[in-house]
C-alpha cells in the first residue's frame, strides 16, 4: 500500500476545513501562552502535550461509527450521573466546592463529561420519539437536563451548570420546543428572580454586584474584573506588541494563563488582533453550522447543532467576562486558555462532528 493511500485512509474521517480552524486556535493559544507565562516554555510544553493528547482522542471519535454514538449516548449520561452523586457523597473540597472525585489512579471532574452527555443523552432521546415527539417528550427530556444540573449546581459550580443547562437547551430548541412554551419559562424565571437571588452563595451574587460596579471592592471581588478591562481596553487598536502586555508582565491580571488569556492577547495584539481571533472562532462555528444543516438524521443534526452553538456559547461567556460585560464564571476560552480537561472535552465534540459529516450514509438503527 502506497503512502498516498495509507495518508488518505488515515485522514478519511477528518474534515479538513474544521480541522483548520482548530489548530489555528491551538496555535494561537501555545505562542500567547508563552507570553502569558512570561516566557516559561512549562505552560507551551504542557499545552503541546493536552493538544496532541487531545487531537488522538478527536481522531479516535471521528473514525466512530454513528450509531455506535447513538448506543453510547445512555450509558455515558448514567455514568456521568453515578459519578455526580459520587462526587456529592465523597468528592474533595477545594476552595469551598466539592467538584473532584479521587478514583485511586486520577482524579476526574464528572461535570466535564456531562458537557458532552448531556447533550448526547438529550439527542438519543429526541430521536427514539420523533415521529410522536409533543410536549410530553419536551418536559421529561428537561427533567434528563436538570437532574445532573441540580447535581453540578450543589456542588457549587454555577457556571459549568449554566453551560450544561445552555447545552442542554440547544438540543430543545433544536427539537422544535415551542416558543409560547420558552416565553413561559422566560416570564417564570423573571418572576422567580428574587427567589432564585436569595438561594445564591454569597459569592455568587458577589460576582454579580461586581459586575455592575466592580470599582466597590477595586482590590478585592472586583479585581479581576477590572484589571481584565484595562488590558482589554489599554490594547488600542494595534495592541503593544507581543511579549509587551504591561499588565500581564507587570503581575496585575490574574489568571492569566487560563479564563483570562483573552485579556492577555487583547493588550498585546489589540483590535486588529481580536478581530483576526474574532475571525477564527467564526470559521470553526461556520463550519459546525454547515456539518449541522448537512446531517443526514435528527440525531446527527440536533448533536451537531448543540456542540456548535455550545462552543460559541463558551466563547462568548468567556470574552463577555474579561471585557466587563458578564460576571466572573471561571469559563476558559475554547481551544485557547490552559488546560487537558477542557481541550480534551471539546474536541470530543468537534471529533463527534466529524463523524457526523463523514459518515453521512448511516442506516437508523
Amino acid at each position: 500500500m502506497t503512502k498516498r493511500r495509507l495518508w488518505r485512509r488515515f485522514t478519511a474521517h477528518l474534515d479538513g476545513w474544521l480541522l483548520l480552524g482548530i489548530c489555528l486556535l491551538m496555535s494561537t493559544s501555545l505562542f500567547t501562552l508563552y507570553s502569558a507565562g512570561d516566557g516559561s516554555w512549562s505552560r507551551v510544553i504542557g499545552q503541546g502535550t493536552n493538544i496532541c493528547i487531545a487531537l488522538v482522542l478527536m481522531w479516535g471519535v471521528a473514525n466512530l461509527p454513528l450509531h455506535f454514538l447513538m448506543r453510547a449516548a445512555l450509558p455515558i449520561y448514567v455514568l456521568g450521573i453515578v459519578l455526580l452523586l459520587g462526587v456529592a457523597l465523597f468528592g474533595d473540597i477545594s476552595h469551598g466546592a466539592r467538584r473532584w472525585l479521587n478514583l485511586g489512579v486520577a482524579t476526574i471532574q464528572p461535570s466535564e463529561l456531562m458537557k458532552i452527555g448531556v447533550p448526547l443523552m438529550l439527542a438519543w432521546y429526541f430521536e427514539k420519539h420523533e415521529a410522536t415527539l409533543g410536549l410530553k417528550n419536551h418536559a421529561i427530556a428537561a427533567l434528563l437536563l436538570l437532574l445532573p444540573v441540580f447535581l453540578i449546581a450543589r456542588q457549587p459550580d454555577l457556571g459549568t451548570a449554566l453551560l450544561i443547562s445552555a447545552s442542554g437547551f440547544y438540543v430543545l430548541f433544536l427539537a422544535g420546543l415551542s416558543w409560547r412554551v420558552m416565553l413561559t419559562l422566560v416570564v417564570s424565571a423573571l418572576a422567580s428572580a428574587p427567589f432564585i437571588w436569595r438561594s445564591l452563595h454569597e459569592y455568587q451574587r458577589h460576582r454579580i454586584e461586581m459586575l455592575l460596579d466592580p470599582t466597590q471592592d477595586a482590590l478585592g471581588k472586583g479585581y479581576h474584573t477590572i484589571q481584565g478591562m484595562i488590558a482589554v481596553g489599554s490594547g488600542g487598536v494595534t495592541g503593544k506588541g507581543y511579549l509587551n502586555g504591561t499588565q500581564t508582565h507587570l503581575a496585575f491580571l490574574p489568571e492569566r494563563t487560563t479564563d483570562f488569556i483573552f485579556a492577555v492577547y487583547s493588550e498585546e495584539f489589540g483590535l486588529l488582533g481580536n478581530t483576526l481571533l474574532l475571525l477564527m472562532y467564526f470559521f470553526v462555528i461556520g463550519r459546525g453550522f454547515v456539518i449541522t444543516a448537512n446531517a443526514s438524521t435528527y440525531f446527527t443534526r440536533l448533536m451537531a447543532g448543540s456542540i456548535t452553538l455550545t462552543f460559541t456559547t463558551y466563547a462568548f461567556v468567556n470574552m463577555g467576562m474579561v471585557s466587563g460585560i458578564l460576571p466572573v464564571v471561571g469559563v476558559p476560552l475554547p481551544l485557547v486558555s490552559y488546560g487537558g480537561t477542557s481541550m480534551l472535552t471539546l474536541l470530543l465534540g468537534f471529533g463527534m462532528l466529524m463523524s457526523i459529516e463523514t459518515h453521512k450514509q448511516l442506516v437508523k438503527t
